[in-house]
């Protein structure tokens, strides 16, 4: 991984480019917020977009990238297809609706946003196809433990480019990266900041203020030294600057110790072993 500057990369285990420094759209909202964002990002020098489907949306993703001025194949786009569409005649129709709504004819990586009991292989046959017609640069999967990329790579043919799961000083889940890089699947954050969660913890703070940076800061770049590629996500504009200026410093091996010793396997989302529960009930 290269985290010399916010073009830093990643080489997947398929020989794509991955930028190892992204912007996450959950909860920006359709129209002039997700536009805005992305538009901010761009100017940063950002060139790493994750969208959902489920967080509906994609439709603004893409009209950011075609009103940026920035060519789109030096963008990486991510998107994923959600619970409700899962198996595989329902997922090739949700690529299809994707792209619709991005308005584009392909995007970098397509993710299984959890793996829903059941259909998450044949949901994943599904991905396969669609990366061997070339509609998709890359592969991967969302919320998936140790268990389930086990189940995907003895019952396929293609093993994930990328797992994307919850990250954070208060969940590190150790072995499983050690899985992943073992295996030669990337790992990346979702949540990397803790819905807000790391500002309260002294350590942290104490560290931040070492570092003469924002704990946000510290912490986007203990993700990346650890080897995992991060998407932050906010919609304003100082923010998303403040997110990328992460590549002035380095975190001693002694403070990266202290940050991992955070580990308490809290999650700020469901549990991949009962998520269907949550989304439910929620």
């Amino acid at each position: 991984m290269k985290i010399t500057d916010i073009n830093g990369t990643t080489k997947l285990n398929n020989g794509v480019d991955m930028p190892v420094l992204g912007l996450g759209v959950y909860k920006a909202k359709e129209g002039r917020e997700v536009v805005d964002s992305i538009q901010h990002a761009l100017e940063a020098g950002y060139r790493h977009i994750d969208t959902a489907s489920f967080y509906e949306n994609e439709r603004g993703v893409g009209e950011a990238i075609r009103t940026s001025g920035v060519p789109r194949e030096e963008i990486f786009i991510t998107t994923k297809v959600w619970n409700d569409d899962q198996g595989y005649e329902q997922t090739l129709a949700a690529f299809d609706n994707s792209l619709k709504e991005l308005n584009m004819n392909y995007v970098d990586l397509y993710l299984i946003h959890w793996p829903v009991p059941g259909k998450y292989l044949e949901t994943w046959k599904a991905l396969e196809k669609l990366y061997k017609e070339g509609r998709v640069k890359a592969i991967g999967v969302s919320n998936f433990l140790q268990h389930h990329l086990i189940d995907v790579v003895e019952n396929s043919d293609v093993v994930p480019a990328v797992v994307q799961n919850e990250f954070h000083p208060r969940l590190v889940q150790q072995p499983l990266l050690d899985f992943c890089k073992k295996n030669n699947i990337q790992y990346e954050s979702w949540s990397p900041l803790m819905r807000g969660g790391v500002f309260k913890i002294d350590t942290l703070k104490d560290l931040a203020e070492k570092y003469k940076k924002s704990v946000a800061q510290l912490i986007i770049r203990w993700n990346l030294q650890k080897g995992v590629v991060t998407i932050p996500k906010s919609v304003h504009r100082e923010r998303i600057f403040e997110n990328a200026d992460v590549f002035d410093f380095k975190i001693s091996e002694e403070d990266m110790c202290k940050i991992n010793a955070l580990d308490r396997e809290e999650r700020t989302g469901a549990h991949p072993d009962d998520f269907m529960d949550h989304f439910e009930n929620n």
